[in-house]
């Protein structure tokens, strides 16, 4: 009879998975570009397709491994526009407040490396979207596309927000510090977020960007990039921008698939129920009906 597995098993399984995950991107190195380890929890991938368009990505370990091709997200947009992509990866949420992160980043300064490139595009998503603001600073000129970025976790500046325990001792005022301020040197900014999670807003007033800049997207929630990847935004967002192409225009043609996505539309019908508004409720929903339903077939009667 074989013996149930024992957390030291599951904790063994995790380890060996890193270890042929960490295989995998060095094969994928070795072919297409390099891959580096930078500490014990940091790394980057990268993707020479000798173009001139760039993307730059940060992402967590986590999403990678669990994304099915162990590789990063930013490089299915990549490898069909035919860019090059640069991703550096984290395991757990580090914002890349690491000594071998500044160092990496500077040798990519030092070596020109961005020099080489007509467009480069930074992205990233909460502490991913902190870092990718952060480091854009090393490209000048450079298009940043950040979902719903932290600014700072310096409790002078953000000592309300209390998400990330684990991180409140770190130091948020020296190198690449202060996010706003890195953006400084970016063509264009533009800055996803839903204004009704209130932590997520207040960061992005703390950016202090222009209008247009601001990408609002109400009632998507707390994570309004994995929204927006299931409606295949994401992905034509950064493909506009690494053509250029990329302004609220744009954004809000393309935001409209929200009428026809289910999780979306379920969650307006849900807020109307709860807040007892039974005539808007009878209209959304038949309005809902004519989205999903073949050939708009169906009423709402309730």
């Amino acid at each position: 009879m074989t013996s149930p597995p024992t957390r030291t098993d599951d904790r063994r399984t995790a380890a060996e998975t890193v270890a042929d995950w960490r295989i995998r991107l060095d094969a994928h190195g070795e072919i297409h570009g390099m891959h580096r380890v930078l500490d014990a929890r940091h790394g980057v991938v990268f993707t020479d397709e000798e173009a001139d368009t760039l993307l730059v990505s940060f992402e967590t370990a986590a999403e990678m491994r669990e994304n099915g091709v162990g590789l990063p997200e930013a490089l299915r947009v990549a490898g069909r526009e035919g860019w090059s992509q640069l991703c550096l990866y984290c395991e757990g949420d580090s914002f890349f407040r690491t000594e071998a992160v500044f160092a990496y980043i500077d040798e990519l300064v030092d070596s020109g490396f961005f020099d080489g490139f007509g467009r480069v595009v930074f992205y990233g998503a909460g502490p991913c979207g902190y870092a990718a603001a952060a480091f854009s600073v090393a490209a000048p000129g450079a298009i940043v596309v950040l979902a719903r970025p932290l600014a700072t976790l310096d409790p002078a500046r953000a000592g309300w927000d209390h998400r990330y325990p684990a991180l409140r001792r770190a130091d948020f005022t020296s190198r690449y510090g202060y996010a706003p301020e890195m953006l400084e040197a970016a063509s264009r900014v533009f800055l996803i977020f839903d204004p009704e999670i209130p932590a997520d807003a207040i960061h992005a007033a703390l950016f202090n960007l222009p209008e247009e800049s601001l990408l609002r997207c109400r009632r998507l929630g707390p994570a309004p990039e994995r929204d927006l990847e299931r409606m295949g935004v994401l992905a034509l967002l950064l493909s506009a921008a690494g053509h250029g192409r990329l302004d609220a225009a744009t954004f809000f043609r393309l935001y409209r698939r929200r009428r026809s996505y289910r999780p979306y539309l379920q969650r307006i019908l849900t807020l109307l129920r709860t807040e007892n508004r039974a005539g808007l409720y009878r209209l959304w929903a038949n309005g809902v009906r004519a989205q999903i339903a073949p050939d708009g077939q169906g009423r709402a009667t309730g």
